[in-house]
């Protein structure tokens, strides 16, 4: 019989405590220490990666076979994992509740399904319930082969028996594994369990696919360890009453990380969107005092984007300053430079900056963007319709160069902009034709047009 021993686990950190404390000793969190139960089985550590072997080898004696990849059917999916689904790996995505992870994921099965043998397994819905969803799809009639189990021995036999090369699990804060006493969604029980599913993926090269539940921070619920078993980790953003979904990769063991998929959700489920800058600028005809177009660079690929702002006399002794799709102290750092080097004083203002279409800019290219819609609507002075902006701004008031601004400004000359204002050292060394490009090296230079 296997010995039974308490342990006190952290929620944030996974750490474990022979006793509770009010504060966890390793990541310094409080009141995140919950009771769990650990049976001593040795066999749970054995042969976690799929080789019992031990032996050394040196690097170039190990051999190297072409990790090809299998198209997933969307496109969008396949640019942030890297160019598609690599055998063996375990992917865990996740989101708000009703974002479109089982959607995504639903669609995707369907068209494996043509050509591999796949297992849906849904530990909250029933059959009936995932059957729904599929006609409301249109994809009831492919064969997709599904079971209704929370129990991961009993899912893993499963699998064994049907051999399926792919696998979805919904979700694994739902699982568990008999040879651990505590409830499901536990920190115990999501780490044995994963576990479980990352040696049976490596051991087998079936590529498994679990959802996650989050917390109402938006990070994945259990322990930060259950992200590092994984070989990749997406997330779902985007508003549940809006259309539109970005698909983000945290962790990606054989890609980029900083690619970005765009969904639109139908009622036919969710369409890729291979040209956001198209919808994310349906501007107005006539100028708009506040508003200007950026070009921003996620992945491999540049996206416009519009930066509006207004500016409103404040009636309060700490004006506001309130963002929407980038960070708040950015917005501040750009207004003390403004105020500093530009002479614009804003300081009984407020000021809210929103990022058109829910999408969320982090790169510093867009400063320059925030600054001229600030002032625009500060000076009641509209922005050509016909003009793109980028560049960074530095706390001297240098405009500062970002990258790949040649593939920016071919990507504005496509959707019909003819004017740009970037930093000299993004400035273009051969002319490109329908496009004036405006090189400045002070912010106040680029202050002049307005």
């Amino acid at each position: 019989m296997s010995k039974v021993k308490h342990v006190y686990a952290c929620r944030e950190c996974g750490g474990s405590a022979p006793k509770w404390a009010g504060q966890c000793g390793d990541c310094g969190e409080w009141n995140t220490l919950t009771e769990v139960i650990i049976t001593s089985q040795t066999s749970r550590f054995e042969n976690y990666t799929g080789s019992s072997d031990a032996s050394v080898v040196s690097l170039a004696a190990v051999p190297v076979t072409d990790q090809l990849r299998t198209i997933s059917g969307l496109t969008e999916l396949d640019r942030v994992l890297g160019g598609g689904l690599v055998a063996g790996s375990i992917i865990l995505i996740g989101g708000d509740p009703g974002i479109g992870k089982s959607t995504v994921l639903l669609q995707s099965l369907s068209y494996l399904s043509q050509s591999h043998k796949v297992l849906y397994v849904t530990g909250e819905e029933s059959l009936q319930q995932v059957k729904l969803r599929a006609q409301r799809l249109g994809l009831e009639n492919l064969a997709i082969n599904l079971v209704t189990e929370t129990n991961i021995e009993t899912i893993i036999a499963v699998a064994q028996q049907e051999q399926p090369s792919f696998m979805v699990l919904d979700s694994i804060q739902t699982m568990y594994t008999a040879q651990i006493q505590s409830a499901p969604g536990s920190i115990t029980q999501l780490r044995e369990a994963t576990a479980l599913l990352v040696r049976f993926a490596k051991q087998t090269g079936t590529t498994i696919f679990l959802v996650g539940h989050v917390t109402k921070d938006g990070m994945i619920a259990g322990p930060k360890v259950l992200e590092h078993m994984v070989d990749t980790v997406l997330y779902f953003e985007g508003d549940t009453d809006g259309r539109f979904r970005m698909l983000r990769a945290v962790k990606n063991r054989f890609g980029a990380v900083n690619e970005l998929g765009i969904f639109a959700m139908t009622d036919k489920g969710l369409k890729e969107v291979n040209n956001p800058s198209a919808i994310f600028l349906s501007r107005s005809e006539v100028p708009v005092c506040g508003s200007v177009v950026m070009v921003t660079w996620e992945g491999s690929r540049p996206m416009l984007v519009e930066i509006q702002a207004l500016v409103d006399e404040s009636h309060l002794g700490n004006p506001r300053r309130v963002t929407v799709g980038l960070d708040q102290n950015r917005l501040a750092l750009i207004l003390a430079v403004l105020h500093r080097h530009a002479g614009v004083i804003s300081y009984n203002q407020d000021i809210f900056v929103n990022v058109v279409g829910g999408v969320k800019v982090s790169e510093t290219g867009i400063d320059l963007a925030a600054a001229l819609a600030v002032v625009s609507s500060l000076k009641n002075k509209p922005l050509p319709n016909n003009l793109v902006v980028f560049g960074e701004i530095g706390l001297s008031g240098e405009i500062r160069p970002v990258q790949s601004g040649q593939d920016r400004l071919k990507e504005a000359v496509k959707l019909g902009f003819t004017q740009a204002i970037v930093s000299k050292a993004n400035a273009p060394k051969k002319e490109i034709p329908g496009l004036q490009v405006i090189a400045v090296h002070k912010l106040s230079e680029a202050l002049q047009i307005i």
